[in-house]
């Protein structure tokens, strides 16, 4: 067989076209021109974007959390701080191959239900799914040990009120993002909260930290905060409104203890209360802080500044006398009606016996622009500069649109609209011969400001007359063994469907002691009680005097009477 060299091979003699080299080569240049543009665009015109690009998703700033300031009393003792805790997270397409077991075992430690667990990590495409912020080391230690695949743990803090409900409504709750949500952690959120830092990494597809790019910026922790609260004080009136809100049954309750000199809030308390470590607990009506933020018709505790105001313009004085007669007095149309038959009164009878007839007769003395006047001096119709979310106004309605059976009926405490914090408030204007001091939560350094509402003797002369009114010919349950104590009761039937009823009261007390160098004003309210009566001097003036002679004992101040006897320095009577 003859052999043919390979390049005698017919294939290989043939011609190729020229235009199909050409087209090929046209073609291999064009090919080096889009990729050599291409790279131009990337490495010239796109590096920044690009960059950006690969920082997203592999470079992340990671917040430092601040760490929030506590809360103290004024004696250093902790209401609320931070402690560690941990976020438990999910990747759900991870979660599958956890056994039914360890569900229910984690759902227990989560307090939640198996169903509910399984709901959270139905979606599988999602990478990332809270099951519960703020949990507490110890169960995040052991649903660690359960070893549940998908399931992840974030450190965080989460705040912490040794307390609880004693202290719940003064120093309020924080969210699961750590911000203030009410009382003074709302109030003062700023403060407390502190400035965050950052740091910037970069971390590998599994999320771990492979290295930092950027100066850690450290966080600024939160300042701390002393309140003005005595703690052993807060637990004297937490412990005395609990055991009289069951003891008459009542549907709420609320007491305020203030200095005197300084005008420092030394406790204040309601009930119904909550639990700011248990959200279970946080039904809306338990949140309000009753004392600031509800308002109420204050009855017979007015009495005593449209009294005042009587004696400082001088349209009455001591000796001018009142015919109350039998109890019933027909005024502008309607019938006012006194507890009692009292005769004749003078202005400190009025007081003592708690006459609304007298103090009528009182108001026909006074101009409704000058009642007006000096109600709003004392702080009535207008919301307390404590700084506290939702401290209430009240409701003072403008003068020139008081009918005179209006005029009457606010001289002894109706019509109007009071908080029991604005009470307490206005009664130091008593205690402090005249003038009235402003109030605050928190601990303070320097003297208070004040304002002067009523000349000096006449604040004393009431001041005697308010220890009258708290002694044996008065509301003498409000009586303290070894203190001599000044104080008013008030019993004021609540508004339904429009009527006042008949059978819903609100029972208050409020004074201050020792009467020969007072140091606190109490005030305290308890609505609708059920059981023991519903008069203030009945109700309120028991709680009101084991508030007082605690508080007193606590404080170390001295007694100012015998303690063989109750004495009250009363204003007598001339003889009818």
């Amino acid at each position: 067989m003859k052999r043919v060299p390979f390049f005698d091979n017919p294939v290989l003699r043939g011609q190729l076209p020229t235009w199909r080299a050409r087209l090929v080569l046209v073609m291999l240049f064009g090919g080096f021109a889009v990729l050599a543009g291409r790279a131009l665009y990337l490495q010239g015109l796109s590096t920044e974007f690009l960059q950006q690009q690969g920082e997203r998703r592999y470079e992340r700033t990671l917040t430092l959390a601040a760490t929030r300031g506590k809360i103290l009393d004024r004696n250093g003792v902790v209401l609320a701080s931070s402690v560690p805790a941990r976020a438990i997270w999910a990747i759900p397409e991870d979660v599958k191959p956890a056994t039914g077991a360890q569900l229910a075992d984690l759902a227990k430690l989560l307090e939640t239900s198996v169903a509910d667990l399984r709901g959270r990590l139905a979606d599988e495409d999602r990478n990332f799914v809270y099951l519960k912020r703020q949990v507490p080391m110890e169960v995040a230690d052991q649903i660690k040990k359960l070893d549940v695949p998908g399931i992840h743990q974030q450190p965080e803090t989460r705040r912490y009120y040794p307390d609880g409900e004693v202290t719940a409504h003064l120093v309020g709750f924080t969210s699961v993002e750590d911000k203030g949500q009410e009382g003074v952690e709302l109030t003062f959120d700023d403060l407390l909260s502190g400035t965050p830092g950052s740091r910037r990494v970069i971390k590998d597809r599994l999320g771990r930290v492979i290295e930092d790019v950027q100066a850690v910026t450290s966080p600024v922790n939160g300042r701390d905060l002393n309140l003005s609260i005595d703690t052993r004080l807060q637990y004297l009136v937490y412990r005395e409104l609990n055991e009289a809100m069951q003891r008459h049954q009542a549907g709420a309750a609320s007491a305020i203890i203030m200095d005197v000199r300084t005008g420092e809030i030394l406790a204040l308390a309601s009930l119904p209360t909550f639990d700011p470590n248990r959200r279970e607990t946080f039904h809306t009506p338990n949140l309000r802080n009753r004392a600031i933020t509800d308002t109420f018709e204050p009855g017979s505790i007015m009495k005593p500044f449209t009294a005042a105001l009587a004696l400082d313009l001088g349209r009455i004085n001591m000796s001018t006398q009142f015919e109350t007669g039998n109890g019933a007095f027909r005024y502008q149309g309607s019938t006012i009606h006194d507890v009692s038959r009292n005769g004749t009164l003078t202005v400190g009878g009025v007081l003592r016996r708690s006459s609304n007839i007298g103090m009528t007769l009182i108001s026909e003395k006074l101009e409704s622009r000058e009642m007006w006047e000096r109600f709003t001096e004392l702080g009535f119709g207008r919301a307390p500069q404590l700084g506290f979310p939702g401290a209430a106004p009240g409701r003072l309605r403008p003068w020139d649109r008081w009918r005179l059976i209006e005029k009457a009926t606010m001289a002894y405490g109706y019509g109007l609209s009071v908080s029991l914090l604005q009470v307490a408030r206005a009664y130091t204007v008593f205690a402090r011969d005249g003038d009235m001091v402003s109030p605050t939560l928190i601990k303070r350094d320097s003297d208070p400001t004040s304002v002067k509402v009523y000349n000096p003797k006449v604040a004393q002369l009431v001041r005697t007359m308010l220890e009258a009114a708290a002694g044996p010919d008065g509301a003498k349950a409000a009586q303290v063994q070894g203190y001599r104590v000044a104080g008013k009761s008030g019993t004021a039937r609540k508004i339904v469907d429009g009527k006042y009823s008949m059978q819903r009261y609100r029972s208050s007390f409020v004074g201050f002691a020792p009467v020969s160098n007072p140091r606190i004003v109490v005030a305290v309210t308890i609505d609708e009680p059920k059981v023991g009566g519903y008069y203030g001097g009945a109700i309120a003036a028991p709680l009101f005097s084991t508030i007082v002679g605690g508080s007193l004992r606590m404080m170390g101040v001295q007694p100012d009477a015998p303690f063989e006897s109750t004495i009250v320095a009363g204003v007598k009577e001339p003889a009818r």
